[in-house]
């Protein structure tokens, strides 16, 4: 039976540039559902290679504003909220979610909404409250009331390639020797992203999926983390580290711990930790007619993740839910305010290459394939930067070719993709100030391409401009050699340059390519 037949008119999906978001949407569509796409920016959706669907319709919504989401649902039987799942951002400022679900169930009530799922994890409606966020376990009381029907679906643990938990356990994995406090020895029931994505499509093909109250998805076997770090050691041909047990749980120092040792900031980790509650060993098993006949072990899920990396891509990751809200000194004009306060580091280079030929090397930069030139400087600022709080390095990318509008770049998040001709980055590194970086590739013909860098850094009072004349030496020594790597790596010689220069003060095409 087809979705059509199943479902009538339009799912509005909340959250679909999330992790969760980015991996059901396609299915959706392949299966034949009509989907109304919402994000925060809905550029992210632009650039998918499913955007131009006829089932497809991409949508701006911010889920604190009433009105725009009442917009959104008109023609809308079902909403799918995947937002406060806790496993696609990091944790919000509190009572963020609580707003944004009274907002949801307003909106629903008078736009003719048949019913509400909502995906949220574990911790938000167990009976302990997490110290972090006490409003979590109010959550559900703020959705419920209301004439429209509501199906939480509850879930803890997802593996697969992207998700929060499996850089977690695949990073940990990877040390000599590791603490184990209790919360790394409680029981969980981890569930495979492709069962998780099997079990929101058949609750949306069901006609009765707005009945229940609160399903929990959870996979066949009952485990700890602990144990999954020691199996994903195993198959990916690691020694195993050493575990030691330490008593209590130390949700604080372990989030801390979580966040210079993974990839993972210490808002989501302190999130996902007080997920693994007594309640994350599933007791209500009403929704096992939701996953698949034979849902997969945590180690067909960890192959299968490992596999996909390999061979596939990683399709969406948890850090895919940052925003990239460029300041207005980088998306306005040269007359936007604080233009003229702006620093600038600019080089440029002539290259004997097509614009084709060198794009893939600037596409390829960061992650594991570093940034040429100065690498052990460039892990010392991304270590720097993840004790203070920061991305770091440890973030990578997600794909080592291809970059979307709205990526994780290392510290970094890709604002602008122009295929084979720019590549603009927006930093979320802890600065005093707002830097950008920014690549552009002009063809000049006869085989040549001017390949420009351009590094702008507006600075915030007093210790934003000494941080910039601070690094400006090595700036001035690392840029134009970066230049001349991207020259080698793309096999091309320099006929000019690089030597500085200073750019128009033009406003930026922002326009994003159909290839990007």
């Amino acid at each position: 039976m087809s979705a059509s037949d199943i479902s009538s008119g339009t799912i509005l999906l909340l959250g679909a540039s999330g992790y969760i978001g980015g991996r059901l949407l396609p299915r959706l569509l392949q299966s034949g559902f009509s989907v109304r796409a919402a994000a925060r920016h809905p550029e992210k959706l632009g650039c998918r290679p499913y955007a131009d669907h006829p089932g497809l319709e991409i949508a701006q919504v911010d889920m604190l504003d009433t009105e725009s989401l009442a917009t959104a649902m008109n023609g809308c039987s079902t909403v799918l909220s995947l937002i406060h799942s806790g496993h696609s951002e990091p944790a919000r400022q509190g009572g963020t979610d609580i707003r944004g679900m009274d907002s949801l169930q307003r909106a629903a009530s008078r736009s003719g909404v048949t019913r509400i799922l909502c995906l949220i994890g574990l911790s938000q409606s167990g009976p302990q409250k997490a110290p972090a966020r006490e409003d979590q376990a109010e959550d559900l009381a703020v959705l419920k009331p209301g004439p429209v029907p509501v199906t939480c679906l509850r879930t803890s643990v997802i593996l697969g390639p992207g998700s929060a938990w499996f850089d977690i356990i695949r990073h940990l994995a990877k040390k000599r020797m590791l603490p184990e406090p209790a919360w790394l020895r409680r029981l969980c029931r981890p569930i495979a992203v492709d069962d998780l994505l099997s079990a929101l499509q058949t609750c949306l093909q069901s006609e009765d999926g707005g009945q229940e109250d609160t399903l929990d998805l959870c996979g066949p076997e009952e485990t700890r983390v602990t144990d999954l770090i020691r199996l994903y050691a195993q198959i990916a041909g690691l020694k195993e580290p050493r575990i030691l047990s330490v008593p209590g749980s130390w949700p604080r120092l372990s989030s801390w711990w979580l966040h210079l040792a993974t990839p993972v900031p210490y808002g989501l980790a302190r999130q996902l930790i007080h997920g693994l509650n007594p309640q994350a060993a599933c007791p209500n098993e009403g929704a096992n007619h939701l996953l698949p006949g034979r849902p997969h072990s945590c180690r067909q899920a960890i192959e299968r993740a490992l596999w996909d990396i390999d061979e596939v891509g990683v399709e969406s990751c948890w850090s895919d839910a940052g925003t990239i809200q460029a300041p207005a000194w980088i998306a306005g004009h040269g007359k936007a305010k604080g233009r003229d306060a702006v620093a600038r580091a600019s080089y440029r280079i002539v290259l004997s290459a097509e614009p084709q030929t060198v794009w893939p090397v600037v596409a390829e930069l960061g992650g594991s394939s570093g940034w040429l030139f100065a690498n052990r400087l460039w892990q010392l600022r991304g270590f720097l930067d993840r004790l203070v709080g920061g991305p770091g390095l440890q973030r990578g990318r997600r794909d080592v070719q291809s970059l979307r509008t709205g990526d994780a770049l290392d510290f970094w998040r890709v604002w602008r993709v122009v295929e084979n001709s720019r590549l603009t980055l927006l930093a979320e590194m802890k600065l005093p100030g707002q830097a950008s970086l920014d690549f552009q590739l002009h063809d000049l013909g006869s085989g040549r391409t001017e390949l420009r860098l351009i590094a702008e850094f507006l600075p915030r009072g007093l210790w934003g401009s000494a941080y910039w004349w601070a690094l400006y030496p090595l700036h001035i020594t690392m840029f134009p050699r970066l230049l001349r790597r991207i020259a080698t790596k793309a096999g091309s010689r320099c006929l000019s340059g690089p030597e500085p220069f200073t750019p128009s003060q033009e406003a930026p095409d922002c326009r994003v390519s159909e290839n990007s």
